[in-house]
């Protein structure tokens, strides 16, 4: 199943370094949301650095949607899902190549946007091992969803609009988790960040154990 698995990986990755859309589309405008952020609140430096935590991951969310939306949409416009659906992969290595691939591509947002959070809203790294960490749950957590939850609305007419409305909700246990990690590794709020990044790789564990057994199903449905 793993070679499978990397397999789509590597096709989805393809498609994202010859249309550099992650990059060159995304990327800029989540760092537009951020630096929006910081013109509207520049009177209040104190607040932005005490939001700065959720503000990065409010920006991953918009960003990481946009990509989750381009992975679905691509298979669904090409025809590839019918390709996949007679091939002899297994569902479950094309979840795990998908999720792969987005946890990629959002890593790389998260990247550009990561150094960003620190130079516009002038904040300081007090536990980089927690903030590392936080980040990969968060990421993790993101792409599981992401494709467990894009493959339940690929089907449908209204997809475009529908995925946010799905997924958001899905995510806010992991954007409040990911922004009180943040703010105890950036030390604007005393808390357990280490407890929340838990939270968070829980909820990719569960999300993973429910893609791997559903996601055939979702698949023919779709």
């Amino acid at each position: 199943m793993l070679p499978e698995a990397l397999l789509i990986a590597r096709k989805d990755l393809k498609i994202e370094m010859r249309s550099k859309v992650a990059l060159g589309q995304v990327a800029p405008l989540a760092l537009l949301i951020l630096v929006i952020f910081a013109f509207a609140l520049d009177a209040n430096s104190m607040l932005l650095k005490l939001g700065a935590g959720g503000l990065f991951w409010i920006s991953a969310l918009y960003g990481g949607t946009m990509l989750v939306q381009r992975s679905f949409d691509l298979e669904s416009e090409d025809g590839n899902f019918d390709a996949l659906r007679m091939s002899n992969i297994d569902p479950s290595a094309i979840f795990l190549g998908k999720t792969l691939a987005l946890f990629v591509q959002i890593g790389i947002l998260e990247l550009v946007i990561g150094p960003a959070i620190l130079i516009l809203y002038e904040t300081q790294v007090s536990d980089w091992l927690l903030l590392l960490l936080a980040a990969v749950a968060g990421t993790l957590a993101f792409a599981v969803c992401g494709v467990l939850w894009g493959v339940m609305a690929s089907g449908l007419r209204v997809r475009t609009t529908l995925l946010p409305l799905l997924l958001v909700p899905v995510l806010s246990p992991v954007l409040l988790a990911g922004s009180r990690a943040f703010e105890t590794a950036l030390g604007v709020r005393a808390g357990d960040g280490w407890t929340w990044t838990g939270l968070m790789f829980v909820i990719a564990s569960l999300h993973t154990a429910v893609g791997l057994g559903a996601f055939g199903f979702l698949l023919e449905e779709g």
